[in-house]
């Protein structure tokens, strides 16, 4: 395993602290991860000046209200979905997996420790504290049943033969577990649930910030084609519903991560072979 995987140690580290609203420790928790990156070379000055304008407006952001907080919020944005298409240069991020292959029928399966998307989380939790959720009173039962309203999605998918029932548990397995988990999982749940649509559900009510995240959530994977897109933007209307019933952002990161996992263990990951 490289060295250099400690960093994505700490930053782990920082995202649990985070979900724990310990903002100093995580605070502490990321500067270390960002210098000891900076320190094996995994960060450019062009990266750090760009983790740097998007933390700076964050900060400001959170200070202030009215025309300017909209301002920051819509820089934001704009910063978020950069680090997520990688369109910020300077991040050597760490390749673990390459064309490996979680079952015989799958497609081959590339995995990278991303530096520039677990930031979206530390950068959208500093701007919008309210990125967390509220914590409100759960309903199990309707909870228990967008949980397996989202899992039947896998089912349906094999159905109509873009997956394929594959039971696997490949040695890389742990390495996706925590990737998926605490970076992945994370990073998308803080933008299109904590941040989009929980910001359009304050402004316009929660239907049309549910259906808005969820919408976008599916475009966001337009690169695998229209069918993607529309299993995607049903599984993101589950984690979105997840959030709305619990108001916990937790719950709908345990959703997605869920989906994913059942998916890579008794389905074809990422997609059948064909």
């Amino acid at each position: 395993m490289e060295p250099t995987v400690w960093i994505w140690g700490l930053l782990a580290c920082a995202v649990i602290s985070g979900f724990y609203r310990k903002t100093l420790l995580t605070a502490v928790l990321v500067t270390l991860g960002l210098l000891a990156a900076v320190f094996q070379e995994r960060l450019s000055i062009i990266a750090i000046g760009g983790i740097a304008i998007g933390f700076l407006v964050a900060y400001f952001t959170a200070k202030h209200e009215g025309k300017w907080r909209y301002a920051g919020l819509s820089f934001m944005l704009i910063w978020s979905l950069a680090l997520f298409a990688h369109a910020i240069p300077g991040f050597d991020n760490l390749q673990v997996l390459d064309k490996v292959y979680a079952s015989l029928d799958s497609t081959p399966f590339t995995m990278y420790l991303n530096l520039d998307k677990p930031l979206v989380f530390f950068g959208l939790l500093l701007a919008y504290p309210a990125l967390l959720g509220s914590n409100k009173t759960c309903n199990v039962k309707a909870l228990a049943l967008v949980v397996m309203g989202c899992l039947s999605l896998l089912p349906i998918a094999a159905g109509l033969g873009a997956l394929k029932f594959s039971f696997s548990t490949p040695h890389w397995l742990w390495l996706f577990v925590l990737n998926n988990l605490l970076f992945t999982c994370v990073a998308e749940e803080a933008l299109f649930r904590g941040f989009i649509q929980q910001g359009l559900s304050k402004r316009f009510g929660w239907v049309i910030g549910l259906v808005v995240a969820s919408l976008l959530f599916g475009f966001a994977h337009i690169a695998g084609g229209m069918l993607l897109v529309v299993f995607a933007g049903l599984a993101g209307l589950c984690y979105g519903l997840a959030f709305y019933l619990t108001g916990r952002l937790w719950v709908a990161v345990l959703v997605h991560f869920m989906f994913n996992l059942t998916h890579l263990i008794f389905f074809t990951y990422p997609m059948l072979a064909k």
